[in-house]
């Protein structure tokens, strides 16, 4: 699969992003919380991450569209 990833739509909750967290690259579904911000894995073999106060995180764009190969 290809992901178009726009860097000028804003990361808000329930969108997709590529975030890079304490270095590392992934894709996984913005949600917010009520103790805070969490990345939701959509794969149940992946862990959903919170994000806290020691980790360092950069959006690097949300994802507008999914390319699947045929």
């Amino acid at each position: 699969d290809e992901l178009v990833v726009d860097r000028g739509v804003a990361a808000e909750d329930g969108r997709i992003v590529i975030a890079d967290i304490d270095g590392e690259l992934t894709v996984k579904r913005l949600r917010r919380t009520a103790t805070g911000w969490l990345l939701q894995a959509s794969n149940p073999d992946f862990a959903d991450v919170p994000i806290g106060d020691n980790n360092e995180l950069h959006i690097w764009g949300v994802v507008t569209r999914v390319l699947r190969a045929v």
